[in-house]
């Protein structure tokens, strides 16, 4: 038996199509809409459309922009000399976060995944090797410490390393308030090797 008319159904199905919305968020979400004035559903509405439309890659780095040129990529404060290596715009938001990266990124749009069919192809690295062209003195590779990030992070490396270019991997190790003994071997292995004189 249907609890909702067709219209109200469709759109708690539309929805939970949005990745982490499940039925019962779809329907607190659907409510919320339709109690919403019209003005603002009406801006809602407008805005996605428009951010669809509008909303394309940076020419230079990869990430999501509505210009040709990203903000950090069109900044002269930047250093165009050292370009961070990023799985997505998500990762690059969590680093400019911290306010202590002044230099440029690239966003690869994904990570290397055999299993998934994801291969070199498929990932923005072709632009990243254009952009080494210029006069680049490091690249910091930031893909996330997963299976398909540290092959991702070796593939990159194996390709920039010939070309004298300085290449480095972000630390990984024991996070923040983490206790040692629920923490995993290789975690614990790389927070040994990545260690810092204090």
């Amino acid at each position: 038996m249907e609890y909702y008319s067709s219209q109200l159904s469709k759109l708690m199905e539309e929805l939970s199509r949005l990745p982490g919305i499940g039925i019962k968020s779809a329907q607190r979400l659907a409510f919320h809409i339709i109690h919403m004035p019209q003005e603002e559903v009406d801006r809602l509405a407008e805005t996605m459309v428009e951010a669809r439309k509008k909303i394309r890659y940076c020419r230079q780095c990869c990430t999501l922009t509505d210009q040709e040129l990203c903000p950090i990529c069109a900044s002269p404060k930047r250093d165009q000399q050292v370009i961070m290596v990023v799985e997505n715009s998500r990762d690059l938001a969590a680093y400019e976060k911290t306010g202590k990266f002044d230099g440029v990124y690239h966003v690869l749009q994904g990570a290397i995944s055999p299993m998934l069919g994801i291969g070199p192809g498929e990932i923005r690295l072709k632009e990243l090797l254009q952009r080494l062209q210029g006069d680049v003195k490091e690249v910091i590779i930031a893909t996330n410490s997963t299976l398909e990030g540290e092959t991702t992070a070796m593939y990159i490396s194996k390709l920039i390393k010939p070309a004298g270019i300085k290449v480095t991997r972000i630390a990984s190790g024991v996070p923040v308030g983490g206790d040692l003994e629920s923490i995993d071997e290789v975690t614990l292995l790389r927070a040994l090797e990545g260690r810092v004189e204090l």
